[in-house]
């Protein structure tokens, strides 16, 4: 027995230096990569801010007598409900809202829908001469509140082109799930918003309608794939929007645009009907989920996205002690592919744990999760895994040649833009190792699961930068990372707005809890939009 504690000391003592000799080698590479990072980052910067020019379009200014669009979801509902605005006249302000901001966003594939209307002008109908019951509003809480969704969702008899020229004028059969659960709450449809093709890309840019913009500064992105959605209710547009996500679709524009987007829970709502999936997929990262101008309105939404028999195991209306959770933060992923945090976002992050730290008895814990710096390697082999196949999809049923495209697109003859082709090329390239994915992903998802628990929250940054010129990502290809990481993981992530950076542009935060916890993150998202006042528009009012 004391041999063998002999041998064993004596080994960790050999194995010490060597430990630290390791660790000062990956220290020395790690902060090489960031110096050349950083040199990257900004002379990036520089040429794009060039090639862009000094002049930005921002959003046209919002009349007064249209201030109806500024309101919240539920303050819509509650107006119309009361008979304060007529429903016709809210429909009737978002759709000259919307047709005021598009020429500068470009974010509508499809719409306004002229129907919308009439469909207002009969619930106007049926309001004055009382024929919607107590029970009938309950059953509708969002009667007459005018919402978007992007064009890879369906809406039935209008486009579902998923962005590319194939589909140019293939119309929905049906309603996607989620589409028909807001119209049977009440809710009209007015438009359909612009995506990359196949919701593959960090920019909302395909060869149907060109490039979305960011409504804040045209010169920036929107990111992807919701990001027509993004623009589009950051803009007042829309009132509210339905996005999806499968490696930060729906946070990503909500973060670039100022606004709020919740990733739920994987399987929680269904996503038939949303880029052509049926709903009955056994394994992917896809979800749907709500974007909002405000915190308050993603848990209605949620409500009725999920139904009634998952709104209550999801205990959506039990109220959050927010004294009684406990709350992480991770400053940084470590991920050497990915650009440094920048300043103005660590400040971020650093006002909202101080707030959080006069909250709760315990404060908040600095921690650090296993296998967050092999994020990217981590999400690119699990879309690997997803049912769904990109080249075959981006062919509108036919498979692709990645290198016939690459040639097409070097000629001039491609019906594609370099970010599919992009993705597709990378379906050739050297594949990740399956199986030590797979156990960093479970070590990784153990200790987030351990760590968070029934009562935990988690503070994460976005991304590493606010919305970066167009054609940026094809630099910083790997600064995702941030969002997918709660992709891989399934769990519940909400992004929430936190004020402009000096350029005004949004900052932002991501909040996250672990499975089935949705409620916390949206409840998290609530009192830091108390604090701090989450959503600037893109826009100033006469």
């Amino acid at each position: 027995m004391s041999t063998n504690s002999n041998r064993r000391g004596t080994r960790n003592k050999r194995n010490k230096p060597n430990q630290i000799i390791k660790d000062i080698a990956y220290s020395v590479v790690f902060n090489i990569f960031v110096i050349i990072h950083l040199i990257i980052d900004h002379l990036v910067e520089l040429v794009l801010k060039w090639y862009w020019g000094p002049s930005r379009a921002r959003c046209p200014p919002l009349q007064r007598k249209n201030i109806i669009v500024t309101y919240s979801v539920q303050e819509l509902a509650k107006l119309i409900r009361t008979k304060e605005v007529t429903c016709l006249e809210v429909v009737s302000a978002y759709i000259d809202r919307l047709n005021e901001v598009n020429p500068v966003v470009n974010a509508v594939i499809d719409g306004p829908f002229i129907e919308a209307l009439e469909e207002a002008k009969a619930i106007d109908d049926r309001i004055q001469r009382g024929l919607i019951s107590e029970n009938e509003f309950n059953e509708k809480p969002f009667l007459g509140v005018p919402f978007t969704t992007k064009d890879s969702t369906a809406v039935k008899d209008k486009l579902h082109t998923l962005g590319i020229t194939a589909r140019r004028h293939v119309k929905a059969k049906e309603d996607a799930e989620c589409v028909k659960l807001m119209k049977e709450a009440g809710a009209i449809i007015i438009a359909t918003t612009s995506i990359p093709e196949i919701n593959r890309w960090q920019e909302t840019r395909n060869n149907l309608i060109g490039q979305t913009n960011n409504p804040y500064d045209s010169r920036r992105t929107v990111g992807g794939s919701s990001g027509g959605e993004g623009a589009l209710i950051a803009a007042c547009g829309s009132a509210f929007g339905l996005g999806t996500d499968i490696g930060g679709s729906i946070r990503m524009p909500a973060f670039y645009c100022g606004v709020y987007g919740h990733k739920p829970t994987s399987n929680i709502i269904n996503t038939r009907g949303c880029s052509l999936r049926t709903g009955r997929e056994a394994s992917t990262m896809v979800v749907a989920g709500p974007m909002t101008r405000y915190a308050s309105d993603l848990r209605p939404i949620m409500k009725t996205l999920v139904g009634p028999k998952t709104s209550q195991a999801l205990k959506l209306d039990e109220k959050t002690d927010l004294k009684k959770l406990r709350y992480f933060y991770i400053p940084s992923s470590g991920d050497i592919k990915c650009s440094s945090v920048h300043p103005q976002l660590q400040r971020v992050m650093n006002r909202v744990v101080e707030h959080f730290q006069d909250i709760a008895p315990g404060g908040v814990e600095k921690v650090t999760l296993s296998g967050t710096e092999k994020t990217t390697n981590m999400w690119r082999y699990w879309m690997t895994q997803e049912p769904a196949n990109f080249g075959n999809l981006l062919g509108n049923g036919k498979q692709l040649s990645p290198l016939v495209e690459l040639a097409k697109k070097l000629v001039g003859n491609s019906d594609y833009t370099l970010a599919a082709i992009y993705s597709l090329i990378d379906s050739i390239l050297p594949q990740e190792n399956a199986d030590k994915i797979k156990e960093i992903t479970r070590q990784c998802d153990q200790e987030l699961t351990e760590l968070l628990g029934d009562d935990g929250v988690l503070f994460y940054h976005s991304t590493t930068h606010a919305a970066p010129y167009h054609y940026t990502a094809f630099v910083n290809i790997y600064n995702f990372s941030y969002w997918c990481l709660f992709n891989v993981l399934h769990v519940p992530a909400t992004q929430i707005p936190l004020g402009l950076d000096p350029d005004g542009l949004p900052l932002g935060i991501q909040v996250v809890a672990s499975r089935n916890r949705d409620r916390h993150c949206l409840a998290v998202a609530e009192e830091i939009e108390r604090k701090f006042n989450g959503h600037i528009p893109p826009f100033i009012v006469d």
